[in-house]
């Protein structure tokens, strides 16, 4: 089947080219890569200076510079955020913290559905486990780390080498500035390496958010469109010692709002891109991966969706997975699209073209690099043979039902106990902890579900798993049977089973452990293939980076890392659907979202909204959009004007933003953002938050 639906994709694509030549009226062969398709993430190594006075008219200090560099923060594991007083005050999205809320709740408390507010010092909570980092100290160390890798002979050895060099050099850093954490970054793929010195701040207390409904209004209806409504930002504050720390570096705010053409900056977190990839590659991800997991994720978010309608939207935790879910098939379902999109994908082809034929025409160049894409198309091609499989036989808590996973769990100790890695004790302890004591037997049985159709859709008709789990049977029947035949879907029956010896555990007729053991060898052998092959691919992509650096120099920023950046653009409207979208929306098209969709959720707001305060003003902005290039990990980044000082908050992409993985766009891809104007409006004349608003005003705390 998995064949089959590879030759549709392809004929699929091939049938776009040709339609788009004719009705399009543009010859795929003609259309050419364009100055920034490889986007505006600039580095605080190579800030663009001379574009920005191009541009902009406007030459960027050292001391503007160094304040955008250090009044930003790297929050948690994937946002940005930044300081915006001296008193350690931070402003990220509402979004980044969302899962962190019911961690700092009380009894009896909902943050997610009520909100938060602390008016004193006192009243802040610590989050858990949530620490900040502050972008202090920059060195390139390519030469180093390159030179240290020409001695290996292997790929391996290659690996290792550098590997070794970047904990040498981190620990002699780590010396010199014993207050820094210092974390190697790989940039252009390892074409470049720059040595980062991190002051961490792991003390940080919630200040205020909004409730959900207000942060995120129209829930994943409206994620990654525009217009938009959304108050999604939250305030919290880092502490040292148990006080507010005193920040030298943190961003104004600006009470004037933005005009059309106005030069934007959003400094944040990237997390990847793949603009760098060959058209193989690009190629791979089309064919292969993005429709594999968009075809998972819409399984996977029908479940949820259903479950939080039967729970009639009270259930904020399953709200909120729902929102990850549904965040996750707009990313990847968007991408796809955009892959499939042949004027795009010619874009990419012309970019790929004429890099080639720099690369080929300097014969040093050509000597080093030339046969780069070659290999990686040899590499993608054999990657494809094994990929589906891969995917089928793995385990993924995301997705997979407890059952698989208890039985991998099941079997892992069984092999333990055999090879004398557990003794008998543990062992029987071990085994009984495998059961979970608070599983979700409905959830399971719509996951099974989607388990089983990640099979059919992935391994042959000939495979033994589908086979013997599945045959000719549509999948709900199928699963009907495996569940009356396991011995994981009850406590009493699991408890049955591990009073059995391990071989008679294992030769069960259990249909889980037999996937288990049916699959895991094989599983192994892929993966351990895979791996010998990924990091030949990462040896090449190296090159390729390398390569590209040779040609192009700062003139093109690097992929995305997961680390600072500066990205410019410009406040613009944009065509679609037939309008135009304005620069800017308001809280009156929050009001109108609640009352056109007759106040259902996700369109629900608070009830006082239907009885707002005299001072709150309703025509002030929430939210705008701009050009500027962002990603991923960009969430809770400030937007900032000429003079560095708040404007926004960037909080998500529009649906034309989304293939912004692979190439950048500015015809009609947008950032979106909470504007500053109604930060303060909503703060100070909805929440009543006088001390936090007058804090974000004067920059210090009164």
């Amino acid at each position: 089947m998995k064949f089959r639906i590879i030759l549709f994709q392809v004929l699929l694509f091939t049938a776009s080219i040709s339609f788009a030549q004719t009705f399009y009226g543009f010859d795929a062969d003609t259309v050419k890569a364009q100055r920034f398709d490889m986007g505006k993430m600039w580095t605080f190594e190579n800030p663009p200076i001379n574009y920005f006075q191009e541009e902009y008219g406007f030459t960027p200090s050292k001391q503007w510079l160094e304040k955008m560099q250090k009044s930003a923060l790297k929050f948690g594991g994937g946002c940005s955020a930044s300081f915006i007083s001296e008193d350690g005050l931070i402003m990220t999205n509402h979004h980044c913290v969302r899962g962190m809320l019911p961690t700092v709740q009380y009894e009896n408390e909902n943050i997610l559905k009520d909100g938060f507010y602390a008016k004193e010092f006192s009243e802040e909570r610590r989050v858990p486990n949530l620490q900040v980092e502050q972008l202090l100290f920059i060195k390139d160390i390519s030469d180093e780390v390159h030179q240290s890798m020409s001695e290996g002979k292997s790929d391996t050895e290659k690996i290792g080498l550098r590997q070794k060099k970047i904990d040498e050099l981190k620990t002699k850093f780590s010396k010199e500035y014993p207050d820094l954490v210092f974390k190697v970054i790989s940039l252009y793929n390892g074409g470049k390496y720059s040595l980062y010195g991190y002051k961490v701040y792991d003390d940080i207390r919630l200040v205020f958010v909004p409730e959900l409904f207000v942060a995120k209004l129209g829930g994943d209806y409206d994620n990654f469109t525009y217009p938009r409504y959304g108050l999604d930002c939250a305030f919290l504050r880092a502490y040292e010692n148990d006080k507010p720390i005193k920040s030298n570096f943190y961003f104004k705010w600006n009470t004037d709002g933005v005009v059309e053409n106005q030069p934007v900056f959003v400094v944040g977190n990237p997390g990847r891109t793949d603009r760098i990839n060959t058209m193989a590659q690009i190629e791979f991800e089309r064919d292969v991966r993005y429709p594999m997991m968009v075809k998972t994720l819409k399984d996977l978010y029908k479940i949820y969706e259903e479950l939080v309608y039967d729970s009639n939207a009270e259930d904020f935790k399953l709200i909120a997975r729902l929102y990850s879910i549904g965040n996750a098939l707009k990313v990847y379902e968007g991408t796809y699209k955009g892959l499939l999109d042949p004027f795009l994908i010619a874009r990419k082809k012309d970019f790929e073209k004429q890099f080639r034929n720099a690369v080929i025409s300097n014969p040093e160049l050509n000597k080093k690099y030339g046969n780069i894409w070659e290999e990686l198309a040899q590499l993608r091609n054999e990657a494809r043979k094994s990929t589906n499989k891969i995917f089928a036989f793995s385990i993924n808590g995301f997705y997979s039902p407890q059952y698989l996973l208890m039985a991998s769990k099941l079997v892992g100790l069984i092999d333990d106990f055999k090879n004398k890695k557990i003794a008998k004790e543990k062992f029987d302890s071990l085994l009984t902890a495998v059961y979970p004591s608070d599983l979700n037997h409905q959830l399971q049985k719509k996951l099974l579900l989607v388990q089983l159709k990640i099979w059919q859709d992935n391994l042959s008709a000939e495979s033994e798993i589908i086979k013997n789990l599945i045959g000719n049977n549509p999948v709900e029947k199928a699963a009907e049977k495996i569940l009356s035949e396991s011995h994981f879907t009850s406590k009493e029956k699991f408890d049955e089973l591990i009073r059995k010896s391990p071989e008679e555990i294992l030769n069960s007729d259990d249909p889980f452990i037999y996937f288990i053991k049916n699959t895991k060898d094989e599983l192994q052998k892929l993966l351990d293939e895979n791996k010998v092959r990924n990091q030949r691919e990462e040896i090449l992509n190296q090159m390729l980076g390398e390569a590209l650096y040779a040609v192009y120099g700062d003139a093109i920023p690097p992929d995305a890392t997961g680390t600072l950046r500066l990205a410019d653009g410009i406040v613009k409207g944009y065509d679609y659907n037939g309008t135009r979208a304005p620069i800017k929306t308001t809280f009156y098209g929050a009001l109108d979202r609640y009352y056109s969709f007759d106040k259902k959720f996700p369109f629900n707001l608070p009830s006082y909204w239907e009885n707002l305060p005299d001072e709150f003003d309703l025509s002030t902005p929430l939210n705008f959009v701009s050009t500027n290039d962002i990603i991923g990990g960009n969430s809770g980044s400030a937007v900032l004007n000429i003079n560095a000082e708040v404007v926004g908050l960037a909080f998500d992409g529009n649906i034309e933003s989304l293939p912004n993985n692979f190439i950048f766009t500015t015809e009609a891809n947008r950032t979106v953002s909470v504007s500053a104007l109604g930060m303060i409006e909503a703060i100070r004349d909805l929440y009543k938050a006088e001390k936090l608003s007058d804090e974000i005003i004067s920059g210090k705390r009164k």
